[in-house]
């Protein structure tokens, strides 16, 4: 007997915050997320929440949510993605944002183009790209570094490195900051850098927060700064 053909899995980005749908998931993506009822998501709570607002039309409760484990073994893979071996389509969902970019997922994704599983992404909000596009540094050499050290020598030691590296290769530098220890992480790029260096601060984009403003550590120095406690924040740091 023949195995039905594989299912497809579906990357779907989650809204960053109270924005629109309209404004933040294509309708074509929209329609394409409805039509789907096997997910595996990184926190079952905010998928049922952004399923909801996608307005999915089987109920919530009937909708099939596996966990996205921080760390698994190819078979636990494998068995997440069951359905779309048994012809199901699927849908990969982070907490916010695009999955598998600066997010879990990349793993699963892997274990599907091994299992020759069709690989699908949906266009839809990625802070990392809209700050990008919004900061004014250089958008052709960039790279993230995800989060920088916690403790205070380290993470200016690593700030230094990513100037040094910046300036050598032109390159905008990219990092995110657990958001109660935003404020810290500013202080410490106006303390750390040279006066001329770039740095944008990119804060709560697409959300009612949204605060996006690039400037040189000097100009940082003279000017009141925003408040960033608890709120999602992506820092840009361009040395000349």
């Amino acid at each position: 007997m023949n195995k039905p053909p594989k299912g497809t899995l579906y990357l779907v980005p989650v809204s960053l915050g109270e924005s629109p749908l309209s404004y933040t998931l294509p309708t074509g993506a929209s329609e394409k997320v409805r039509g789907i009822r096997h997910f595996v998501v990184e926190n079952a709570k905010a998928a049922r929440a952004e399923l909801k607002r996608i307005e999915h039309p089987d109920p919530i409760r009937e909708l099939f949510l596996e966990a996205l484990p921080k760390q698994a073994q190819a078979t636990v893979l494998r068995q997440l993605l069951k359905p779309a071996l048994d012809g199901f389509d699927m849908g990969l969902m982070s907490d916010a944002g695009v999955p598998a970019v600066a997010d879990p997922g990349a793993l699963l994704v892997r274990e599907a183009h091994q299992l020759g599983i069709r690989v699908v992404p949906l266009v839809g909000p990625s802070s990392l790209l809209l700050s990008l596009m919004a900061s004014g540094l250089d958008g052709q050499h960039f790279a993230f570094h995800g989060y920088l050290p916690v403790k205070e020598h380290e993470r200016s030691g690593a700030i230094r490195a990513l100037e040094k590296e910046s300036r050598q290769k032109h390159q905008t530098q990219l990092f995110i900051e657990t958001p109660y220890r935003n404020e810290q992480m500013l202080q410490a790029l106006m303390g750390t850098v040279s006066p001329g260096t770039r740095l944008c601060v990119a804060r709560g984009v697409t959300t009612s927060d949204e605060w996006i403003q690039t400037r040189t550590a000097a100009e940082w120095k003279k000017m009141a700064l925003p408040s960033l406690d608890r709120i999602p924040t992506v820092f840009l740091m361009l040395a000349d």
